[in-house]
């Protein structure tokens, strides 16, 4: 792995209670940066926090519904006006159900996934912007997926938000690059998890039916993350850079 130093950099990571949120935190505190775990599981953001804190990292939690924008406002806003900034902003926090065909989806379930998955990386997006701004400079980092660019049954929801996320990456890029605001996406491929499980269950599609030994820990999209955040990325600026290739992995140092 690549020698990463994010020292003194403010971190906020979205859907970090568990999982992949989880291991960027952690990965992010280890780099040096002070961590804010963020997610609506606050007890479980908490201990993310203090394990943290265990290992010698500065972190800090917060709970918050990345769906409400006043959550997402007063959360990044507080920490703004604590830490006097906000470095970094990862749009981690996604949802993979509902798992229908288009026929059989619920209406309210697929509106509840385009709300997290989408209008969550817009509300975190549009409440650290103005504080990233300020300062001339900052880095988004969105995680994406493959499936923005190839539709898989079931999925609908799911592919159609990570292929907004994805073009609202380079829209971010687009106006704010000029302005010293770094943006990037980054698509792992599939990461062992607790989300596993609801695809394995579905039978869906052929992701449903993967081996175990196709998908990667959840710290090499942490160290992805980590990576991204430091100008060594600045040639992906506006693109999701994925970890599935030989040379994604090499530029890592996971190969």
């Amino acid at each position: 792995m690549n020698k990463i130093d994010l020292y003194g950099s403010i971190a906020f990571v979205t859907g970090a209670s568990r999982g992949i949120g989880a291991a960027i935190a952690r990965r992010l505190a280890t780099a040096g940066a002070h961590v804010v775990v963020s997610g609506r599981q606050e007890a479980a953001a908490r201990a993310v926090a203090e394990s943290i804190r265990s290992a010698g990292g500065a972190a800090e939690s917060t709970g918050g519904d990345v769906t409400q924008f006043g959550d997402v406002t007063a959360a990044i806003g507080g920490v703004a006006a604590r830490h006097g900034r906000i470095d970094i902003l990862i749009n981690n926090a996604g949802v993979i159900d509902p798992i229908a065909r288009l026929a059989d989806s619920d209406p309210a379930a697929w509106q509840a996934a385009v709300e997290v998955n989408l209008l969550g990386v817009y509300h975190a997006s549009r409440a650290a912007l103005p504080h990233m701004l300020a300062r001339g400079s900052g880095t988004i980092i969105a995680l994406n997926s493959g499936a923005a660019n190839a539709p898989l049954e079931g999925w609908s929801h799911y592919c159609a938000t990570k292929a907004a996320v994805q073009m609202l990456t380079r829209q971010i890029d687009k106006e704010y690059r000029e302005l010293g605001i770094r943006s990037l996406g980054l698509s792992p491929g599939p990461v062992a998890g607790d989300m596993q499980a609801a695809i394995r269950a579905s039978g869906m599609n052929p992701v449903s039916r993967l081996n175990d030994a196709d998908y990667i820990p959840p710290e090499w999209a942490a160290e992805a993350v980590a990576w991204l955040c430091t100008p060594a990325a600045n040639a992906f600026l506006g693109t999701d850079f994925s970890i599935k290739t030989q040379e994604g992995r090499k530029l890592l140092g996971l190969d």
